[in-house]
């Protein structure tokens, strides 16, 4: 596949896996596509950017119920420094295994998304 096509479809589906998690606006703004094209770039999997997904929402969803409540995540950049956490320590399978598990209620399609398997986008709209 040549590596623009690669990169834009790269680039689709960590936005399509940023839109299905809990919490986000919905809104993909440019500097969200440019994060998903340098993490491309960096030769980021796409499975990795599903578990900083994952751990992020999971951290934000079994927080305290006396914290205040927490704004939106308006941004793929919100992610930036779960994404590079993961890198220098890579979790265990069985933790990735049981924040499946925790989050299949509260982020189904977040949680059955495959990196690799999520259709096409639909037109996403870019603020």
């Amino acid at each position: 596949m040549p590596s623009a096509i690669a990169r834009r479809l790269y680039v689709e589906r960590a936005l399509d896996l940023y839109r299905l998690a809990p919490g986000t606006t919905g809104h993909l703004r440019r500097s969200d596509r440019r994060l998903a094209g340098e993490l491309h770039d960096r030769g980021i999997p796409l499975e990795l950017l599903h578990e900083a997904l994952l751990l992020a929402v999971a951290r934000r969803t079994f927080r305290s119920e006396s914290a205040p409540p927490l704004a939106p995540i308006a941004t793929l950049h919100y992610f930036r420094p779960v994404i590079d956490e993961l890198i220098a320590e890579p979790p265990e399978p069985d933790y990735v295994s049981y924040l499946r598990y925790k989050l299949a209620s509260i982020a189904p399609e977040l949680v059955a998304a495959r990196a690799h398997q999520l259709p096409r986008s639909q037109a996403h709209q870019v603020s």
